[in-house]
């Protein structure tokens, strides 16, 4: 078992839309030995698992919370292990966590966002895994910091002989209404751009927040080809320790893993002629934006000019009112998103002053 769970770690370009996706699913938390056999015996009948997770230290935002039954819990995984055969996997934060994990003889470890934003932590976790070869997966940073992430796995990679991972698990974010976490799918994107030997998996139950919205969260991570999902599942899960909300009992995620639809990563040798056709619309349109924002910029300096001839600021805050406005209305009638359209905008503006402002250093 823990053979293939490797190879499946090292050939994620092998698994074609059959094998798609990976899953790693268990409790937030280990909460009781009973808690854990019990739900890695349900998990185990699905036939679906991968992986078996759980939680043995949380990292709580404010003390008083549950944090976890730390070491003991160890043996409980190994026992889940043991009866369902499933590997098994927990969250280290520290040097410690990775010691008492190796000696207890997890089969793969996961760097938490929480911990990701730290570069000494991160490092002292890879000081730890030195020489090993057992997988680790790392989780992006809270914030929305791709070269943080990227930093992170490459820390690990360079100590670790075993395979690394990246998990999608959202950004914080504040007056968020629907998720827990920010999804800005753009950044693993861009993590797949930049590291494209990468696995990514994706965790749609610390997104969501919501048990409600899990399958479309889960949906859209298998629309951009990440290679799997991780997704909380326990035997109660409103009874729950932690984030009970967010957890599926596992007959909901095999209802959930039954309404997924899974697409091929690439295209087929019969579909690349049509597809490629398209594509050169697209470059042909892509070049034509680039130009039109090239002539946009260049009036923004001829503006630049003239607002420096007449002592006028850069800013004129009801032009700017009047811009987002109407553009705004023109992308909505054109059936644009709002969130893309006042995206582009800001950044259209924010690009306007920049190159006026070189105009007016330029005369000083």
């Amino acid at each position: 078992m823990v053979k293939n769970l490797l190879e499946a770690f090292t050939l994620p370009s092998s698994l074609d839309s059959s094998q798609r996706p990976f899953i790693v699913s268990g409790p937030c938390s280990a909460e009781s030995r009973e808690q854990v056999l019990e739900t890695a015996r349900q998990l185990s009948a699905l036939g679906r698992v991968n992986l078996f997770r759980a939680g043995i230290w949380k990292p709580r935002t404010r003390p008083h919370s549950f944090e976890g039954k730390g070491t003991e819990a160890l043996d409980w995984l190994v026992e889940a292990r043991q009866e369902t055969g499933i590997p098994i996997a927990t969250e280290v934060a520290n040097a410690q966590h990775v010691e008492v994990c190796l000696e207890a003889g997890l089969d793969v470890l996961w760097i938490g966002a929480r911990t990701t934003v730290s570069p000494f932590a991160v490092q002292e976790i890879a000081d730890a895994l030195a020489g090993t070869k057992i997988p680790v997966i790392v989780k992006n940073p809270m914030h929305a910091d791709l070269k943080l992430w990227m930093g992170a796995i490459e820390r690990i990679s360079e100590t670790v002989g075993g395979p690394v991972w990246a998990m999608h698990r959202g950004f914080s974010s504040y007056g968020l209404k629907e998720y827990r976490n920010a999804p800005m799918w753009e950044i693993p994107i861009g993590l797949r751009a930049e590291m494209p030997d990468t696995p990514l998996l994706c965790d749609p139950s610390h997104i969501s927040g919501n048990r409600t919205l899990i399958a479309s969260v889960a949906q859209k991570a298998m629309d951009l080809g990440m290679h799997g999902l991780m997704l909380e599942s326990h035997r109660s899960p409103d009874d729950a320790l932690s984030d009970a909300g967010q957890q599926l009992t596992p007959q909901d995620l095999d209802t959930l893993l039954d309404g997924l639809t899974i697409r091929q990563s690439d295209a087929k040798p019969e579909q690349v002629d049509g597809l490629g056709a398209m594509r050169l619309q697209m470059d042909s349109l892509d070049e034509q934006l680039i130009e039109l924002l090239h002539a946009r910029m260049d009036l923004a300096r001829d503006i630049g000019r003239f607002k420096l001839e007449h002592g006028m600021t850069i800013l004129q805050l009801e032009r700017w009112h009047e811009v987002l406005k109407t553009r705004s209305a023109w992308g909505n009638s054109l059936k644009l998103g709002p969130e893309f359209t006042s995206k582009l905008l800001e950044q259209l503006h924010k690009e306007s002053i920049r190159v006026q402002n070189e105009e007016m250093i330029k005369k000083k």
